[in-house]
């Protein structure tokens, strides 16, 4: 028996045409799955598309509104935040972090830049001890335990993925130089000025547009293998990474908990917990890199130094590749992340989350999904593969 296609709601530019598929072809044997997909051209919507289920435990569709949990796109829209402020002379990424945030410098971590802070270099990719919801909930608690503790490798000499604790970094570095709280400035300096439907703390009468979100077998299963692989005579950082011990549950989600609760979306998780449309994260990404009524593009000397290579290869906990590459907080373009062209920016998210821009084309991103898959998942990647091939041969026809 063959599962019938989901039906897609949205349109397209008949030049994007080719992305129906692909994003139709993401939603096969995944019968329980919503998600959405949008890209802007030169600062125009072409591809605004979403289909499937948004709760399956009232069997809501997911409509042209739904928002969903976008997970670490959201570190991604935090370093474009960063970047604007590198921009107006504000902030600068070379900049010892201590001058900005002084109690940051605790216990050997004074040398770090802000630059190599927002690229996973500054040594507290992971809380020493166990943090619970309620600590997790409040900004002066998290920002004063990271400043405070024992870095666990030594500040600025390699890399490893700061899962959650990235958010307090960058989010404390925009609170120390603006005033405003990390939602709070998202909101009026970037989502606000575009219309564009993007929420770090998300009020209590759009909760009930949120996407449910579930976890699938592969991630289930991924997690399960890590449980099983972890020696209990040694810290597992990677998973007090995602969950900060008490926190969250290893998948990020379980039907009631997690990143499903309404206090979780209403807080400031600027690492991992902001959300949005598709539409409106594309719409994001696209004001990095063209003009439009709204915005201007990012300074091309500022983005040059935004995506300059700071963090790529083995990262200090060893972990098996591909590994990603990593810029002042952007996630570049690698074999562990491929974008349309080698200067792609943007960042992917748990579960298959995907946003990015490319700004030799004026071109932007994003795909969400409220049903998390892990490992192999191919639904973004080949989507992008199918956007690649419609901007090569648009490139290679006379005139293009």
């Amino acid at each position: 028996m063959t599962t019938a296609p989901v039906a897609l709601e949205g349109s397209t530019d008949t030049r994007f045409s080719a992305l129906r598929e692909a994003f139709s072809d993401a939603f096969h044997g995944r019968p329980r799955m919503g998600a959405a997909l949008a890209v802007h051209y030169q600062g125009e919507l072409v591809v605004d598309l979403w289909g499937g289920v948004a709760d399956t435990r009232t069997a809501a569709p997911w409509s042209r509104d739904t928002s969903s949990v976008i997970f670490s796109c959201t570190k991604g829209i935090m370093s474009i935040l960063v970047a604007r402020l590198v921009e107006a002379g504000r902030l600068d990424y070379d900049t010892p972090l201590k001058d900005i945030w002084s109690e940051f410098a605790a216990r050997g971590k004074g040398n770090i830049t802000v630059g190599d802070a927002l690229a996973h270099r500054a040594g507290v990719s992971a809380p020493r001890r166990s943090v619970n919801l309620e600590e997790a909930l409040d900004w002066p608690t998290m920002t004063t335990l990271l400043a405070t503790q024992d870095p666990l490798w030594e500040p600025g000499s390699g890399y490893v993925y700061h899962a959650l604790t990235h958010g307090w970094i960058t989010g404390e570095i925009i609170r120390r130089v603006t005033g405003f709280m990390p939602g709070e400035y998202l909101a009026h300096s970037l989502a606000d000025p575009l219309g564009a439907d993007i929420h770090l703390g998300l009020p209590e009468h759009l909760q009930a547009d949120v996407a449910h979100l579930e976890a699938g077998p592969s991630l289930i299963s991924l997690v399960q293998a890590q449980r099983e692989a972890t020696r209990g005579d040694e810290p597992d950082w990677a998973a007090q990474a995602m969950t900060l011990g008490d926190a969250f549950p290893q998948e990020l989600v379980s039907p009631d908990e997690g990143f499903n609760r309404s206090d979780v979306r209403a807080g400031q998780f600027a690492g991992a917990g902001a959300l949005a449309t598709a539409r409106g994260l594309s719409a994001a990404w696209s004001s990095a890199v063209v003009d439009s009524v709204e915005t201007q593009r990012l300074d091309p000397a500022v983005l040059r130094r935004a995506t300059q290579a700071r963090s790529e290869g083995a990262p200090v906990f060893a972990v098996p590749g591909p590994w990603p590459r990593w810029g002042a907080g952007f996630q570049l373009d690698s074999e562990a992340r491929r974008y349309v062209t080698e200067r792609g920016f943007g960042h992917d998210g748990a579960g298959g989350q995907v946003a990015f821009a490319e700004p030799n084309l004026g071109l932007s991103m994003a795909f969400i999904t409220n049903w998390m898959e892990a490992g192999e998942d191919q639904r973004a990647t080949r989507i992008i593969d199918a956007l690649r091939d419609i901007v090569t041969r648009q490139a290679s026809r006379p005139g293009g």
